[in-house]
């Protein structure tokens, strides 16, 4: 059963209607349910499947290809020799099946490219050369390798440069689809359970689909995680494996932003890393972004030069704080740090980041969905006696008014006190002195549970709750 994905299955249908031949390209990280999407909404009108097999050299592919024709009932007279053969074969398939749209699904298609076979070149004759012509064909195309779909399908400068009819990019779920999600798998969990679970797993589906209904949020945590045999202990490695074929530059800068709450500059990055500040590494941080891993967003008042690269997923969050050290042995862990400082801790930065993918529904329950706004953070150091400044969230919007954004999870209604009043009078003041800004500034609190009424709770303009984050 499919939830949400309402836009990409309307784009799939589309497709499937047009008058001409179209050609698809799906992308996103690993488990967030491309291949899903793809069969639950066209299910049996493929004219040919064929997927791709990690880790085979190219004679393997060839002959995993044949196969596939085979299963769709049709035998070339012998395997074939290249891909340039083997889209040949393909084509004598297709051209005469009787289907008014003939849909050819190739999955895990960067498997195919192995080094030296020359896929590439034959993937582009056979689809300029023959099936862009045509008015019957859709041709759809995904594979875990994110990076490889996007730099050689979607940003083509070669033979497929501007030949993809649609790109979709498949996001992960937000709070309101996970909820409907467990709801159809009968799961029992309160909202706050929700956000729990979406701290580790964000909404990548796949993960939610492990959830086991006869235990406790905890219990499934632990088995999932911290036992013997857990069912995603090396998940980590294999997601960032899959979806780059050089994963070690990658994991140098996740691993630089799994340190550091507010992001950092590609400078920054660079000097932390030892990683060039070249083309190179602007590639990395545009693949990491288009696979969700982190997000890039100007910092307010330095727009062309300030912008700040964030790690934004929550699986990623989860394993640096409490996976990647293999010190937890303890096979019950999850359940009994449930009242701990270091699980609290844990919770108030994820939530941020939950927070963060949901701005549409932050903006929503502002009221100000229709005003043209702006999303930034800003920061600046310490100066004289003054503290440094960080906001997470600054939203600037078009009527002249900034929301500064403070985000809080605390299971009981959250408590203003002298202090925190006083340093968000001092954002305020901060913000206003270097910026100049002559906006009005509205101090906005999404607190999970609330905000308990006392004297300093009537200096806050907006309070959202975790409620409207479902939305």
């Amino acid at each position: 059963m499919l939830i949400g994905r309402e836009e990409e299955i309307y784009q799939l249908e589309e497709a499937y209607s047009s008058s001409e031949s179209e050609f698809v390209a799906i992308y996103g990280r690993r488990r967030i349910g491309k291949t899903y999407l793809v069969r639950e909404t066209l299910q049996n009108r493929f004219s040919f499947f064929h997927a791709g097999v990690s880790k085979l050299p190219a004679k393997g592919q060839l002959v995993a290809f044949y196969n596939s024709l085979v299963n769709h009932g049709y035998t070339p007279s012998r395997i074939p020799k290249n891909w340039l053969e083997a889209f040949q074969y393909l084509l004598t398939f297709i051209k005469d099946k009787k289907e008014n749209k003939k849909i050819i699904f190739l999955d895990e298609l960067p498997w195919m490219d192995t080094p030296k076979s020359d896929f590439l070149p034959a993937f582009e004759h056979f689809w300029n050369g023959w099936a862009s012509a045509r008015k019957d064909i859709l041709l759809i195309v995904c594979g875990s390798a994110t990076s490889w779909i996007i730099k050689n399908i979607v940003n083509n400068h070669g033979g497929l440069h501007n030949r993809l009819s649609r790109s979709i990019k498949l996001k992960q779920f937000t709070l309101r689809e996970c909820e409907k999600y467990v709801a159809s798998v009968r799961m029992q969990m309160t909202r706050p359970q929700i956000i729990e679970a979406y701290m580790i797993f964000g909404g990548v589906p796949y993960y939610w689909s492990k959830l086991d209904h006869r235990f406790s949020l905890a219990q499934n945590i632990d088995r999932m995680f911290f036992t013997e045999n857990a069912i995603l202990k090396n998940e980590f490695e294999d997601l960032y494996a899959s979806l780059f074929k050089h994963p070690d530059p990658y994991l140098k800068i996740i691993s630089v932003l799994g340190k550091k709450k507010v992001g950092m500059t590609i400078e920054e990055i660079s000097e932390s890393t030892k990683l060039f500040r070249n083309g190179s590494l602007t590639k990395y941080l545009g693949d990491l972004e288009a696979c969700g891993f982190i997000r890039s967003y100007s910092s307010y008042g330095n727009r062309v030069k300030g912008t700040v690269y964030q790690l934004i997923d929550n699986y990623t969050l989860f394993y640096y704080r409490f996976l990647s050290s293999k010190k937890n042995t303890d096979e019950g862990y999850w359940s009994k740090i449930q009242t701990s400082a270091v699980f609290s801790n844990w919770c108030g930065l994820s939530f941020e980041r939950i927070c963060l993918l949901h701005i549409r529904q932050i903006k929503n329950a502002l009221g100000i969905g229709g005003i043209l706004s702006n999303e930034f953070s800003w920061r600046t150091p310490p100066y004289a006696d003054l503290p440094g400044v960080e906001i997470d969230l600054l939203i600037e919007r078009a009527d002249k008014v900034f929301n500064l954004c403070e985000m809080k999870y605390t299971k009981n209604p959250f408590i203003i006190d002298k202090k925190y009043a006083a340093n968000l009078q001092n954002k305020i003041a901060r913000l206003r002195d270097v910026t100049k800004t002559r906006n009005a500034i509205f101090l906005t609190m999404i607190a999970a549970s609330g905000l308990t009424s006392n004297e300093y709770a009537g200096d806050i303009q907006n309070i959202i709750t975790a409620d409207a984050l479902f939305d």
